[in-house]
Parts: structure tokens; C-alpha cells; sequence
């Protein structure tokens, strides 16, 4: 398997203080609702350099909106992201799809500032794939055969994969062999080199290979995108005024600047509701009560 990769200053009215803490620190994390500012904690799903970048437009943008300063907080890793976000230490949450639904799980529900949409699309999906030449055509074939996964943690190149492939009685026994390479690019390359029957990837990566001999036998559900959410602590008229700053900011030119900087792709945020996870919610617990996680 050698042959795959392993995984100036801004001008403002106010006073805006960006500081990212690290996790290390948490026990001396004053919560929001004790100081004159509010965070942003987000989950470590890039560097922290690279977050920070990401997220300072944003942050201005929203300070502006409130006339109150907002600070950054990058968590050391998923679990304690979770943890800030759902004890209240934090005003504001940016969470992945499945850390939202352990969130709900372990803390209970959280109002939704907004979704992310990419190119218009509040929701993503994935692919199951094979080679153009191979003879199987559906789930039901992979019985028997070699299946590459993406990352153990990632929800398209192996959480939503692996209840699909329960929802047709296959287990990861019932396959030849199964593997974890990673990343989605490794999951393409294992299919085209032949050294797996099919694997999982999330749509886009599917499309960037697709004519290298590529063709998808099954495609997983539609799940709602990232998003934000607030603190039970945070007064209702705050809130509000986030919600309306972060729906309506693809209607400036500071505002997209700031959306963009997230992820180019990312054209606005919606509207969105606990009920709009509740696919995904269905597939952690099917995954639960199997064992697959914990």
C-alpha cells in the first residue's frame, strides 16, 4: 500500500481580540456568560494556523453585528470540542454533522444559529464505488469482496458506509477484506490500482476521478452540512441577532468575504432545525447498538 499518501491587519470599529486557547487550558476557560466577549469554539478538523485564518473574517464580521468583541477557540481534539460546547463554556459552537448529533446525544438539544451550504446545498452525500470494469452493481454484491474505508471517524468514508452496508445484512466479516487508508484520495486510488472491489467516498471526490474509471454502484443519503449553535446561556436577543448576521451574510461583500474564507465553496447559510439531522441521528445509533462505535 505504499503507493498512497497519508493523509495584515484588519480594520474595524471595535475592538476585536482573536486568541486561540488549546484544550490543555480548558480547566481555566472562563465561560462566556462570565465575560464581556464571546467565543467561537471550533473543532480541529484543520491546524490551528489554518483555522484561525478561516474563522478571524468571520469573527469581525460578527463582532460588527453585536458591537461586542468575539474570540476563537480551537479544541485539542473532537471530544473535547463536544464537551466545551455542550457544558455552555462557550457562546458559540461550529460543529461537524456527527459531533452535532453526540452533542444532542450527551447534552441535549441547542438552538441552530445556521447551516453551511455548498453551491446552494445545505446537504452532502457520499458514493460507493468501483471500477468502470468491475461486474458489481450494487450493494448486495460486495458479500465476498475487498472494501476500502476512508478514516475510521470520518462520516462519509465510513460511518454512513458501514450502516449501508448493514441495512443489506453485510457486516465487515462478511467482506474479503477491509481497510482504513485515510483519506477519501486513497480510498479512489485503492479502487482504480484494483487492490479493492469498491470503497467510500464523499460525492466530490467521486466526481474529481470519476472519468479515470470510475462509476458509483449506490449513493448514501442526503445529511444537512455544519453548523453553528449557541449556548443555553446566551440571552434570546443575542442569539437572534447572530442568526440574522450569519443568514444574511452572503448578502454583503464583508459578509460573503468572511463565508468564504471558511470554504470557498460555501455560498450561505440556511435555516436549519434539529429534525434536518435526524437521518443521521437514526444511523450513529443503528451503528451503536451494533457496536461499530461507541
Amino acid at each position: 500500500m505504499g503507493k498512497y499518501s497519508t493523509g495584515g491587519s484588519m480594520k474595524s470599529i471595535f475592538v476585536i481580540s482573536f486568541v486561540i486557547i488549546y484544550s490543555c487550558l480548558s480547566n481555566t476557560v472562563v465561560a462566556d456568560t462570565e465575560q464581556d466577549q464571546l467565543t467561537i469554539c471550533i473543532h480541529p478538523y484543520r491546524s490551528s494556523t489554518v483555522l484561525y485564518q478561516a474563522f478571524t473574517p468571520l469573527a469581525e464580521f460578527l463582532s460588527q453585528a453585536l458591537g461586542k468583541p468575539l474570540s476563537i477557540h480551537i479544541a485539542k481534539d473532537y471530544e473535547s470540542h463536544i464537551a466545551a460546547v455542550g457544558t455552555n463554556k462557550f457562546g458559540i459552537g461550529y460543529m461537524g454533522p456527527a459531533s452535532y448529533i453526540y452533542l444532542v446525544n450527551q447534552y441535549g438539544k441547542k438552538r441552530i444559529l445556521g447551516r453551511q451550504a455548498i453551491e446552494g446545498k445545505p446537504v452532502f452525500q457520499g458514493k460507493i464505488i468501483a471500477r468502470q470494469d468491475s461486474p458489481l452493481t450494487s450493494l448486495a454484491d460486495l458479500k465476498g469482496k475487498r472494501f476500502a474505508f476512508g478514516d475510521p471517524s470520518s462520516t462519509m468514508s465510513h460511518l454512513v458506509p458501514r450502516y449501508m452496508l448493514l441495512e443489506v445484512g453485510i457486516s465487515v466479516e462478511d467482506l474479503a477484506e477491509h481497510k482504513f487508508l485515510g483519506n477519501h484520495t486513497n480510498v479512489v486510488l485503492g479502487v482504480l490500482s484494483g487492490d479493492f472491489d469498491a470503497g467510500a467516498v464523499k460525492e466530490s471526490e467521486f466526481y474529481k476521478y470519476e472519468q479515470r474509471g470510475l462509476k458509483a454502484i449506490a449513493t448514501t443519503p442526503a445529511l444537512s452540512e455544519h453548523l453553528f449553535v449557541a449556548s443555553d446561556s446566551m440571552p434570546e436577543s443575542i442569539v437572534n441577532v447572530l442568526r440574522s448576521a450569519l443568514l444574511n451574510a452572503h448578502l454583503s461583500e464583508q459578509g460573503l468575504r468572511a463565508i468564504h474564507a471558511i470554504k470557498p465553496t460555501i455560498s450561505a447559510f440556511m435555516p436549519a432545525q434539529d429534525s434536518d439531522y435526524e437521518n443521521l441521528r437514526v444511523i450513529i445509533n443503528t451503528l451503536k447498538t451494533h457496536g461499530v462505535i461507541q
